[in-house]
């Protein structure tokens, strides 16, 4: 791979200081290269999506929502608070959907005791502890509110920022190298035009809700409830619910869910169509089937959310496209076509997003210090337009489900080696830098069993989080090695 024109880095600023900004601090750092990495966050803590905040609205929110937001995110004051507020879609009892032997940072594991499937207020406190070292590199309740470059002919012209100080609402501008771009895309709430639905908002406020404001079950006893959506938050609050609401709980699908064994260990759910209409006058919907359910007490839309980036809408070519299903022009789903000092983490879905950072981190990082050739702009472009003859437009385009996920990783850990050695800088294991993820056969044999893996641990109801390790829920790797030795016939 051979750039059109080296590449000048010296300045790097990253947006966020959720898992994924951490990470690209942290190997960005390890280039030893860099003169200044400064991480903007918004918040008053490190964790992004992972920070819990009881509040369930937003102000200004509306109804529908088809298109990602053009103005920043909503800073929320509580009273007495001394640190500003961000809704999250965190709720009370999140836990999470993937084994933390697999999610956790090459580097750092979980602590020892934690449960196979942690609980979320022990994620953010993993962030935290990792966040540790990166405090002086992290400006804290700071908002981006700009991003752009005179013009992106000059790939070698600095970025330009507009942040704002939330605590003294003072606005300032700076000058960076190269920018990334990690704050992640779990915010801007996804919510379709539906025929009736505005009306039916009107005439029962409070009724339409979105995965992101939901905190606990209580607020829907004895309510008749629908959910739409099937995914994992969908699957999960209809398990909740379902324990204080009339039965069956509602849910409401396009298409059948990834995650059926889950969607069918709730069987107080009744699965109906995708609805079609709202009906105010009734206080009902009608399904694609025809079906009409009257009655209704509460609509729950899982149904995702936007690519969004406020600081970025001088960008072209735009990175947005305009119903904020995918992010365009982004080579490896990470790194700009047009230039390859703007990066992206976190963009792929359906994969185990802290490892997939990493990898990602640790390329972007090895090209900017110059250790590692990008693509030529035309190359970045053949990528990104095979991408799209093979996955089509709209979200598919950033899937990459098992193995899709365990063969990215494990390709841009490969890419990353290709990096040359620069010992003379002290880095790590002897000039190679620092080390990203691989996943082994082990890795990937747990990858492959995930849900299989959720699901005995939810057979174990209100005992879940008394079970430390994947043997003690019946999944050991080293006796499945042992029977593939003996030649018994087994799953992949």
């Amino acid at each position: 791979m051979a750039p059109e024109k080296q590449l000048e880095v010296s300045r790097v600023a990253i947006i966020g200081a959720g898992a994924s900004g951490l990470a690209a601090a942290k190997y960005l750092l390890a280039e030893k290269k860099f003169s200044e990495v400064r991480i903007f966050e918004q918040r008053a803590t490190p964790g992004g999506t992972w920070n819990y905040s009881p509040l369930t609205r937003e102000p200004n929110f509306t109804i529908p929502r088809t298109q990602p937001s053009a103005v920043p995110d909503q800073a929320i004051w509580p009273n007495g608070s001394v640190d500003v507020e961000f809704l999250t879609p965190i709720y009370d009892q999140l836990e999470t959907n993937i084994p933390h032997s697999l999610m956790s940072f090459a580097d750092k594991a979980f602590p020892q005791g934690t449960s196979v499937f942690p609980r979320h207020s022990v994620v953010l406190q993993y962030l935290k502890d990792y966040a540790e070292g990166l405090e002086p590199s992290i400006s804290y309740q700071t908002q981006v509110l700009n991003v752009e470059k005179s013009t992106l002919e000059d790939r070698l012209g600095p970025w330009k920022l507009q942040v704002l100080n939330l605590k003294t609402n003072e606005t300032t501008k700076a000058e960076f190298d190269a920018i990334v771009v990690a704050s992640g895309h779990y915010n801007d709430p996804f919510i379709p035009d539906i025929p009736g639905l505005v009306d039916f908002n009107k005439a029962y406020p409070e009724a339409i809700s979105h995965s992101k404001f939901y905190r606990h079950p209580e607020e829907y006893a004895n309510k008749k409830v629908i959910i739409v959506g099937n995914s994992a938050s969908g699957i999960d609050m209809t398990a909740q619910i379902s324990t204080v609401a009339q039965l069956p709980v509602l849910v409401s699908e396009k298409e059948k869910s990834s995650f059926i064994g889950l969607a069918m260990n709730t069987p107080t759910a009744a699965y109906v169509p995708e609805i079609l209409e709202f009906l105010p006058q009734e206080r009902g919907v009608r399904f694609s089937d025809g079906h009409i359910e009257t009655g209704i007490d509460a609509v729950i839309l899982c149904t995702g959310f936007h690519y969004s980036y406020p600081f970025l809408q001088s960008l072209k070519p735009s990175v947005l496209v305009p119903s904020g299903t995918y992010a365009a022009h982004l080579w490896e789903n990470m790194i700009y076509t047009a230039d390859p000092t703007l990066a992206f983490l976190s963009i792929p879905q359906r994969g185990i997003p802290f490892p997939l950072v990493e990898a990602q981190s640790a390329v972007i990082s090895r090209i900017w210090s110059g250790r590692l050739n990008p693509p030529s702009r035309a190359e970045m472009e053949a990528w990104v337009h095979k991408e799209h003859q093979e996955k089509g437009e709209g979200k598919p385009i950033h899937h990459i489900s098992c193995p899709a996920d365990v063969e990215y990783i494990n390709r841009l850990h490969n890419l990353s080696t290709k990096a040359t050695r620069a010992p003379e800088l002290g880095l790590d294991r002897g000039g190679d830098g620092k080390e990203p993820p691989y996943w082994d056969l082990q890795k990937r044999w747990v990858r492959e069993r995930v849900l299989e893996i959720k699901l005995a641990s939810r057979a174990q109801g209100d005992r879940r989080h008394e079970f430390k390790s994947l043997e003690d829920l019946g999944f050991d790797y080293a006796q499945w090695e042992k029977d593939l030795e003996g030649g018994k016939a087994l799953i992949s």
